[in-house]
């Protein structure tokens, strides 16, 4: 299995488990699915009186998104002007990373014409995204989107490709 993890801060952020699909060749996508969390029934063959009132925990199921909760990502927010001035720090900060990692000047160039042609989708839509850090809750690191497809209920995730660390587990 491969950890993806960012190449700013080292938190976990998605794995190869899930589906990933390239987008633009700058980003990926992973669909995810809303699991039920929490709420395990314990069946201790035991009758309970009808006399006595039930004793239990209470113990409530929520939902979650897998991915949100698998990587313990946390929910951040922006407003367009402020994910702008985030944005462009991020892409230098991811241009830097590339340059140190021994990339070519024209694999870097490719990075900053795809990612200034991908980011300009996201502010087009501004309003439909979710944001969220990593566990490190680091300003640095990759902010990673959430969006719905088209059917309105599949949320899916979207992760800065050239932002990411592969580790082989």
């Amino acid at each position: 299995m491969i950890i993806y993890k960012d190449a700013i801060t080292g938190d976990e952020i998605l794995s190869d488990s899930y589906d990933l699909k390239e987008v633009d060749g700058v980003a990926y996508e992973a669909d995810c699915a809303m699991i039920v969390e929490g709420a395990v029934e314990v069946d201790i063959g035991a009758n309970a009186s009808a006399e006595e009132a039930e004793e239990g925990v209470e113990d409530q199921a929520i939902k979650v998104n897998n991915i949100v909760h698998s990587f313990r990502l946390q929910s951040t927010s922006f407003d367009k002007k402020s994910y702008l001035t985030y944005l462009k720090g991020y892409m230098k900060s991811i241009k830097k990373y590339l340059q140190e990692a021994g990339k070519s000047e024209e694999e870097v160039k490719d990075f900053e014409t795809k990612a200034q042609g991908f980011a300009k989708k996201i502010i087009g839509n501004f309003k439909d995204w979710e944001f969220y850090t990593g566990e490190s809750m680091n300003p640095d690191g990759m902010v990673i989107l959430l969006n719905y497809r088209e059917d309105g209920t599949t949320p899916y995730v979207v992760i800065w490709k050239h932002g990411l660390k592969e580790e082989k587990v």
